[in-house]
């Protein structure tokens, strides 16, 4: 190992100069030692006493929520979370008592099955983590052992302040502090995919004193006091203690756990974090809980039939206290004598008839525990993880150029997706495709690129306007280039003016070469040449900057090679128009951040002179011009509007040279700044910087385009039709908002635009001023005003368009404004504007804002709100809505990290929503109010048998006839109802979206359609037990002339329920299939089944049911003619519900399955109304009624 060459000709010390820091022996380090910042690190020497003596945690990481010892009792825990399984665990350990109506096997039979299905689960699940773990902590890597040689071990084995060799592709097992590496100036690349999804790689680099050869390294001894472990990727605060001097330490020394190494043979680092101390183990935290609607109404269900149990509990109790009281009379008279109640015991005894009342009671509450749904719980889990199986299995959301299909990443929501009233959007690469093409440039106030634009293309259709023959020929600018170049990505430029070499002779041609050498210089990506072909790509910190390094390769200036000290050109000599090869300097790179709004170098030509290029927002560059460096500045701002105006995204360009002290003072001073390890340190170094970024030259500015994803326009105005409200929350300029809104069919022509903006020459001047206090004033004030100007003109609207054509408003405001429309005193107004507003971007706006505006939306309609985003930036709102959405696009994985659904394109949101969103809403719901429905059938038929025989506290059924009736007779019908039923198909979801509104009102689900769920079955309960009473008890039943017994009266009635319950799912159900058939009628032969082989167990164990079906019920007509009956007349009351229903007051679905169940019988070609897509005039009477029904709920009256 000592004899493996490093990478020569790379001296990388000064490209990051003021990281790369020299020593320093100022002692400010506020921070270090303190509270928060008291780690140390013996480098190199692990074995330390005082390092054992800190007993820092091991390498081992486990991401499992069990473990062998907690499995058991942490799952029971959450287990009996939910109410009903408490209630059945007090009611199994009451069983064993003499109060039990039924003996304790039989209770504890279902709890434990349902408990332990859903245990298993959990332990499944927590197993395939447990693998990950293993696989993980099993990994190998070479560690400086006592024998002074580099060995594996296990990633779990390693310890703080080990030395670890790490090589090319290999992942990083530990927060390490990079020491060395294979190049002379210890560089090395590293992909953080595994952190924050960004593809790109990421440049580190090692300080100067520690990047040695491997015997150097092998030798390191030093001690790293640093900050305590945290979640932040993108910070540390350390210093590193080597021979006598303190080194300050930055995130660009430390590799992070899971972030592998590129491009890089190997490096040498010593290890600081390990297992959960990690950053990434870190921010491992569990996102927010969340709960569908339905789930939270769920539990309100549970309630309410906990209260119907003690009612009807409590009413059985008192008659059965003052029948028990008048079994014995005042004079001693037994009125029932045959039930002897002189010799009774305590539960009977009329002379404590108070007493055996309240023991009636309990035994009740066990009795009619059957209302309560035991397996209702493990059911639906069942179901939404089936449900998830088919989103993520839905060929019609596979991207197939990513390879990404859809996946929903929790199964809790799955019903949510069908009632959302509110999505609010990420624009750039949710949208758009944040795959950037470089399209226009303005230089020296001239504008060069060809073509149009989608969305100027949109803008000119909305506003009526005709294209001439050129601007149609122009409408694709590859279409152009086609004949001349080959198609490259990122670059969708032609002008024949400076195209293949022509902008040398241009009038300008000195400032167009100064224009694209600072967009071949100015940036921090990285060149990689392809050996076989020798082409050359670039990795770039994001799409816009990889855009401008081909766009200036393209046009002649093409950056080939890179080190930490130079960047280099091949350029073409505007004054020979031959290429040539040009090596600069690079002194300093002033690096983006969303403060600075901008980015710099400072480098030095091959003729000796020093120059910064800069470029940035048009917001902070124009206010660092120099006077003498205005020159184009009106041309340049007209063009940036333009572009703006077409959807664009602009940068401005400048540069200046710089005198040599001006720049060595410069750099001390933001040297200085560096060295600091202060919590103002980061102000300091902007404050350093903003020092030399003034007095600057414009040159012009770019433009690229962010085109909108395939299908955006359509997917919005499917969307819009199904009544769902769309907010855009973007950080684009006002203009290129409303454009790319109008290209996306989010604002329409003839919607009027109700503007919220804070520019105006009022504020200009307060702000001119520097008073702060009276421009936050001013602004509040204008808000306000402009907030209730909007809310009289939507008002007025409302109330001048009675008729069908109301008016439709679009919001748009910006990021100033949107900071005061949050202000508690504003926001309810706010929201009620932008709620009676069809569209609504916020533009200019923070993450944190995004935030805000969804919890102001969620928690202020009280509606079920989707936020979609594709970067980290939109993680925050993607958690505060109820339903988050990430896409997997080019600004990585940490939306889709932070997401509860993912999808490769913004298109498929519509199949997600009003396909399976509406699916699973209406599934779930029907499936909870079926439920609610059997058990209060069959509860009640318990409670009218109890009340027919005196409330004895006798059930009407065997013991094992009540346990399996949830688990195994009805329960795989609901679950078929809950995975497989559609009203209608996923092409007439996408056809008629008005549909969705079944799950946006909660047509499904309201009170009034549960509430009348629970009548019926207790409806079908009145009606199987008195049909059933008075058909078999009043006549003989045997030849020798005795009537039914108890046994065939409950096998009888039982199994009434049984065909009832089932026959209602099978006439429930709108589309049937093999699983549905075998799974209803199935359930019914399992019942027989059942009654054959229980039946046939010794009288000891089945009791009442011994042979009861094959010797009794079987070979009675009547049994069989009762149940035929009973069946019949206990689904009548249903038909004659959804008879008239349909007539009267059909359901949207009902509208049409009807209109399509005409098309189908009509005979030869369809009628004129079918074939141009006219619904018939029942049909549009009733849309027309939801189209009024959504205009005056969006009005908020």
């Amino acid at each position: 190992m000592a004899g493996e060459r490093r990478n020569k000709g790379m001296r990388l010390s000064k490209l990051y100069s003021f990281k790369c820091l020299k020593p320093f022996s100022k002692e400010d380090h506020s921070q270090i030692g303190s509270r928060g910042y008291s780690r140390v690190v013996f480098c190199n020497d692990p074995d330390n006493p005082e390092a054992i003596q800190l007993n820092y945690r091991g390498n081992y990481v486990s991401t499992t929520k069990y473990t062998a010892t907690n499995f058991i009792p942490k799952s029971l825990f959450e287990q009996f979370r939910r109410v009903a399984n408490i209630y059945f665990l007090v009611v199994a350990f009451v069983s064993f008592s003499p109060l039990a109506p039924y003996t304790a096997p039989s209770v504890l039979a279902p709890l434990l099955f349902v408990i332990g299905a859903t245990m298993v689960k959990e332990g499944v699940e927590d197993l395939r983590r447990r693998r990950q773990d293993i696989e993980a902590n099993n990994r190998r890597v070479k560690v400086f052992g006592k024998n002074g040689e580099f060995s594996e071990t296990k990633w779990k084995n390693l310890r703080v302040g080990d030395l670890v060799k790490v090589y090319k592709d290999e992942y990083f097992p530990a927060d390490l502090l990079l020491l060395s590496s294979s190049y002379e100036d210890g560089v090395c690349y590293v992909e953080t995919m595994n952190l924050d999804g960004e593809t790109n790689l990421k440049l580190k680099h090692a300080l100067e004193i520690t990047s040695d050869e491997e015997e150097s390294v092998k030798n390191f001894r030093g001690v790293i006091k640093c900050e305590d472990p945290n979640e932040h990727l993108y910070s540390f605060v350390g210093t590193l203690h080597f021979q006598g001097q303190q080194y300050p330490l930055s995130p660009q020394q430390i590799l992070l756990r899971d972030s592998k190494l590129r491009n890089t043979e190997y490096i040498y680092g010593v290890v600081v974090f390990t297992g959960h101390d990690t950053k990434v183990m870190q921010n491992a935290t569990d996102p927010p809980s969340k709960r569908s609607k339905i789930e939270r109404k769920m539990d309100k269900i549970i309630y309410i039939l906990f209260s119907i149990l003690i009612v009807i509990a409590f009413t059985g109790s008192v008659f059965f206290g003052i029948i028990t009281r008048r079994d014995v009379t005042d004079d001693g008279k037994m009125r029932r004598w045959y039930l002897r109640p002189d010799q009774t015991t305590v539960f009977y005894q009329p002379q404590r008839a108070v007493l055996a009342a309240f023991f009636h009671f309990l035994t009740a509450l066990m009795l009619y525990g059957y209302l309560i749904p035991i397996s209702l719980y493990v059911s639906i889990e069942v179901v939404k993880v089936l449900q998830s199986i088919f989103i993520n299995q839905d060929q019609e959301m596979y991207h197939e150029e990513t390879d990404r299909p859809a996946r929903a990443r929790t199964s809790n929501l799955n019903e949510e997706l069908g009632q959302v009233d509110t999505i609010l959007s990420d624009k750039t690469g949710t949208l758009t495709c944040n795959s950037m093409e470089f399209v226009k440039c303005s230089i020296a106030g001239t504008a060069y690129g060809r073509g149009m634009t989608e969305v100027e293309v949109a803008l000119r259709k909305q506003k009526g306007m005709s294209m001439t023959p050129q601007e149609e020929d122009s409408l694709s600018i590859k279409d152009i280039k086609a004949n001349s170049t080959k198609s490259v990505k990122g670059f969708n430029f032609w002008d024949e003016r400076i195209v293949d070499g022509q902008w040398v002779n241009q009038p300008n041609a000195e400032l167009i070469q100064k224009f694209f050498r600072v967009l071949a210089i100015c940036h921090t990506a990285i060149p990689d040449v392809d050996s076989d072909t020798g082409e050359i790509s670039y990795e770039a910190e994001s799409p816009d900057e990889a855009a401008f390094v081909i766009a200036s390769r393209e046009l002649g200036f093409e950056f080939f090679a890179r080190s930490q000290t130079n960047i280099s050109l091949h350029e073409i000599d505007y004054m020979t128009g031959e290429k040539v090869d040009r090596v600069y300097e690079l002194l300093h790179v002033l690096e983006f951040s969303s403060s600075r709004k901008r980015m710099s170098v400072i480098v030095r030509n091959p003729e000796n002179r020093l120059f910064l290029l800069s470029k940035g927002a048009d917001s902070v560059m124009f206010e660092r011009l120099a006077k003498h460096g205005r020159q184009n500045e009106r041309e340049t701002k007209e063009h940036i509007k333009r572009y703006a105006e077409a959807g664009l995204r602009t940068l401005v360009i400048t540069y200046r040279e710089v005198d040599e002290d001006e720049y060595r003072i410069w750099e001390e001073e933001f040297l200085n700044a560096k060295t600091l390890v202060t919590e103002d340190r980061d102000a300091l170094i902007d404050a350093a910087a903003d020092k030399i970024e003034k007095d600057l030259i414009l040159i012009g500015s770019t433009a690229v385009e962010d085109k909108l994803q395939k299908g955006v326009p359509d997917c919005i105005e499917k969307l819009s039709q199904a009544g769902v409200k769309i907010w855009v929350l973007t950080g684009d300029k006002t203009e290129t908002a409303i454009n790319i809104g109008y290209a996306c069919s989010l604002l329409r022509e003839g919607m009027e635009k109700i503007m919220i903006t804070l520019d105006s020459p009022d504020i200009e001047t307060l702000e001119k001023q520097g008073d702060k206090d009276a421009v936050a004033k001013a602004s509040f004030q204008s808000i306000k005003k402009q907030l209730r100007d909007g809310m009289s003109q939507t008002a007025a609207a409302t109330n001048n368009s009675a008729n069908e054509n109301q008016k439709m408003f679009g919001l748009v405001i910006d990021g100033k404004s949107l900071t005061f429309a949050l202000d508690k005193k504003l926001e309810k107004e706010f929201l009620e504007l932008a709620s009676r507003c069809s569209s609504v971007i916020c533009c200019r706006s923070s993450p944190k804002q995004k935030a805000l505006v969804t919890r102001l939306v969620k928690s202020g309609t009280g509606r079920t709100t989707l936020a979609i985003g594709d970067g980290a930036n939109d993680v925050g709102m993607l958690q505060e809505a109820d339903i988050g959405v990430g896409i997997s696009g080019a600004e990585g994985m940490q939306a889709v990290m932070a997401s509860d659904f993912a999808i490769a394109q913004f298109r498929y949101l519509e199949r997600l929503l009003l396909v399976h969103g509406h699916w699973c809403y209406r599934r779930i719901a029907m499936m909870i109010c079926y439920f609610f429905y059997k058990n209060l059938t069959f509860g009640f038929t318990l409670f009218w048998y109890e009340a027919y025989a005196s409330f004895s506290g006798k059930p009407a059924y065997n013991d094992w006839y009540m346990s399996c009736y949830n688990v195994f007779f009805t329960s795989l019908p609901v679950i078929a109802l809950g995975v497989f039923d559609q009203d209608v198909s996923a092409r007439l979801c996408l056809k008629y979206p008005l549909l969705y509104q079944e799950g946006v009102q909660n047509i499904l689900f309201s009170w009034e359609r549960i509430l009348g769920w629970m009548l019926n079955g207790i409806i079908s309960s009145m009606i199987i037990f008195f049909l059933t009473i008075n058909t078999l008890a009043s006549q003989a039943f045997r030849k020798d002339g005795q009537v039914v017994d108890y046994s065939v009266l409950g096998v009888t009635m039982y199994s009434s329920v049984v065909w009832t319950v089932n026959c209602q799912m099978a006439i429930s159900i709108n589309y049937f299939t093999w699983i549905q058939h075998c799974f209803i009628w199935g359930s019914i032969g399992v019942w027989y089944l059942f009654l054959v082989i229980y039946g046939s167990l010794p009288p000891t164990f089945s009791t009442t049911a011994f042979r009861v079906f094959v010797e009794t019920s079987a070979p009675s007509p009547i049994c069989w003619l009762t149940l035929v009956l009973v069946t019949f007349s206990a689904l009548l009351p249903y038909f004659a519900y959804r008879a008239f229903q349909i007539k009267f007051r059909p359901m949207y679905h009902d509208i049409i399955v009807e209109q399509r169940r005409t098309e189908r019988f009509e005979s030869g070609t369809r009628t004129t109304s079918a074939v141009s897509g006219e619904l018939p005039v029942q049909v549009e009477f009733t849309l027309h009624h939801l189209r009024a029904n959504l205009s005056r709920r969006d009005s908020w009256n």
